[in-house]
């Protein structure tokens, strides 16, 4: 081994892949870095994924869905960017906080380490000591299980964002020390149509550049186009980047699912140019479950309307992972899914919700209901409008966290008569505080990381819908929330017929609530759209789609 300052590198190294992006944000960087992880993964390989964000924040976690999408939640409680969730849908490997590196994180141990005098009375420097705590924390990921093969690093932002240049250079770092067949640079970049169809490879020169000017040669270019390149084209873009022909792909437009990515990729033969790049010997390709979720996209007879009646719903990636779990139950019961996002808060004004929500017979109409996590008042009033209606018509509901609370607010107004019951998050003076504030959250003044967060267990009631999900007493799943079910209320609540389904093991904290003679009415206080994948769907959203299937053809609805 030889000492490189306050790393060591052994011969025997992991293969490091670097995951940039330039032209334009959005390009999919994300997907196609998990996708190249599923593929090297189908290969018998080892991948861990890590993400480099550039902003400030120490996480995601006190960030509006708005300004970054979705917070990705992991089991030990890491509040991180959405596109750890694509790296859980994609692969297998084992995620944590350790995955997520941000600026913010990287600077406050510098400074802690400057305060504390560990330089030494050197001047603190980006380069090495930023630098230097990038590259010790990536190698951290690498290091952290000994039987990983490959660390696959993306690079948030963009090429010439001057957020991002202290993680190119560590990159340039790390890529020089390591050598050519130990770490590989893969770009992605952006081909243009202009009018009349033709293809512009402009922008990817000049990206290239933006590279080769931050001291990294690509090895790897992967362009998004709207149709594959032609050998041409390819040629054309390897001859102005000095990247060798074979080494250009096309991630270009699909009409099917993000998720025939990596199947794409493999035809094009990107895992076997990445193997042999790193010199690691070929072997037998295992893509079969992949190939068993597109037939099974294939086979998908009829479409399910389900309506989501959120807070963040002009955003798509505000609500990413549900999203994706509720295609992943569609995938495994049969149907396609067609999202009806559905402004809470224009719900709130509605003097009737028949032309928003039902029947699903007419045009517009929905056959299920999904009220995801959130926080803040706005909106809260049209969720709970949706869940009466939800309730009183048996349309499948489905509430996951903020959407379970809400469950319990239409239950203590509507059934049990509570006209001002809430909760204290949106309403401090309420006479009935179905939902309150947990004990340990009381006097916590900083909000970043100190909610109820990470994977725990619930101890799962039998003869439930949610025994019948999970076939299983014990469950775990994440949690990221300050609000529970009141236990001051619980034997009004199941008296009155609401039934608790689980429980934490020590049945201090309701954990899940359902309603009684209904075809599926569940809300969960955690989320499971977090552990679901294409090709092994989360227990409940499988079984609330089939739900709301069975339930519409009851009903005479045709799908």
């Amino acid at each position: 081994m030889k000492q490189d300052g306050q790393r060591w590198i052994t011969k025997k190294m992991n293969k490091l892949i670097f995951v940039s992006g330039g032209v334009c944000s959005s390009l999919g960087k994300g997907v196609a870095a998990s996708s190249l992880g599923a593929l090297l993964e189908g290969r018998g390989l080892n991948v861990r994924m890590v993400k480099c964000d550039p902003y400030l924040n120490v996480d995601a976690g006190t960030m509006s869905p708005y300004q970054h999408g979705e917070v990705y939640v992991t089991d030990d409680g890491a509040e991180t960017d959405l596109d750890l969730g694509n790296y859980a849908r994609f692969t297998s490997g084992a995620l944590s906080r350790i995955n997520s590196i941000t600026t913010g994180q990287v600077y406050e141990t510098v400074i802690r380490k400057e305060r504390e005098g560990r330089y030494l009375g050197r001047c603190v420097q980006v380069i090495p000591h930023i630098t230097d705590e990038i590259k010790n924390r990536i190698l951290a990921a690498a290091q952290e299980d000994p039987d990983t093969d490959v660390v696959i690093v993306e690079i948030g932002g963009t090429v010439g964002d001057i957020e991002s240049v202290p993680f190119l250079e560590a990159a340039r770092q790390l890529i020089h020390e390591a050598g050519r067949s130990n770490a590989l640079s893969v770009h992605l970049t952006l081909i243009p149509e202009v009018a009349g169809g033709e293809l512009k490879t402009k922008p990817t020169q000049h990206s290239v550049k933006a590279m080769q000017e931050q001291g990294i040669q690509p090895d790897i270019l992967i362009c998004r186009a709207p149709v594959i390149l032609d050998e041409a084209t390819r040629r054309k873009i390897a001859l102005f980047t000095n990247v060798d022909p074979d080494a250009v792909f096309t991630s270009y437009d699909v009409d099917t699912t993000i998720y025939e990515i990596p199947l794409i990729f493999f035809e094009q033969k990107l895992d076997q140019v990445v193997l042999k790049k790193m010199g690691v010997e070929s072997r037998h390709a295992n893509l079969e479950s992949w190939y068993t979720m597109m037939e099974k996209f294939q086979r998908r007879q009829g479409t399910v309307r389900i309506g989501i009646i959120g807070k963040y719903i002009d955003l798509h990636d505000a609500y990413q992972s549900v999203y994706e779990a509720l295609f992943h139950g569609g995938l495994e019961t049969g149907v396609a899914v067609e999202l009806v996002k559905i402004d809470a808060g224009g719900l709130e004004e509605s003097a009737s919700l028949e032309g928003i929500l039902g029947p699903a017979t007419q045009e517009g109409g929905i056959h299920g209901i999904l009220v995801p996590g959130g926080f803040g008042q706005r909106g809260t009033k049209g969720m709970v409008k949706a869940a009466a209606w939800a309730r009183t018509h048996k349309i499948p509901y489905f509430g996951i966290c903020l959407g379970m609370q809400i469950m319990v607010i239409d239950w203590g107004r509507n059934v049990l008569g509570w006209e001002d019951a809430d909760s204290t998050e949106f309403n401090q003076s309420t006479k009935h505080p179905v939902i309150s504030l947990l004990d340990e959250q009381v006097d916590v003044k900083n909000y970043g990381g100190t909610m109820r967060l990470g994977k725990s267990a619930s101890l799962v009631e039998p003869g439930t819908r949610l025994f019948a999900s999970y076939q299983a007493r014990t469950i775990f799943e994440r949690h990221r929330h300050r609000y529970e079910f009141s236990n001051s209320y619980r034997k009004a609540m199941t008296e009155s017929g609401l039934c608790i389904s689980a429980l934490t093991p020590d049945r201090s904290l309701v954990e899940a609530v359902e309603w009684p003679d209904h075809p599926w009415g569940l809300g969960v206080q955690f989320h499971p759209e977090f552990t679901s994948k294409p090709t092994g769907a989360s227990p409940l959203f499988r079984d609330f789609i089939a739900a709301v299937r069975d339930t519409a053809l009851a009903q005479g609805q045709g799908l």
